[in-house]
């Protein structure tokens, strides 16, 4: 796993399982949720994921598609209401 995450409500992360993360990235406009979703993943093991957890509109197109750019697999997007899920694999 990762280092340490910071407690979640501040923009942070805790582990969901092994292999997996979670990160709430509520209230956090773009591009700093992408910011701070690449500087998780390349700490991550490759196989790992991570589930993101934003409402930021322009989110559920974007981090995707960085996230992609930058040769990481979106497993899903899932959007609800006012917030999208976002699963990336390292």
């Amino acid at each position: 796993m990762g280092p340490a995450c910071l407690a979640p409500g501040t923009f942070g992360c805790y582990a969901v399982a092994m292999g997996s993360h979670f990160l709430d990235l509520l209230g956090l406009p773009c591009p700093l949720n992408w910011a701070r979703a690449k500087a998780l993943l390349e700490t991550m093991a490759r196989g790992e994921t991570v589930e993101l957890l934003v409402d930021d509109p322009r989110a559920a197109l974007d981090i995707p598609r960085a996230a992609e750019a930058e040769g990481f697999a979106v497993v899903s997007v899932n959007s609800q209401a006012a917030t999208t899920r976002i699963t990336i694999e390292r």
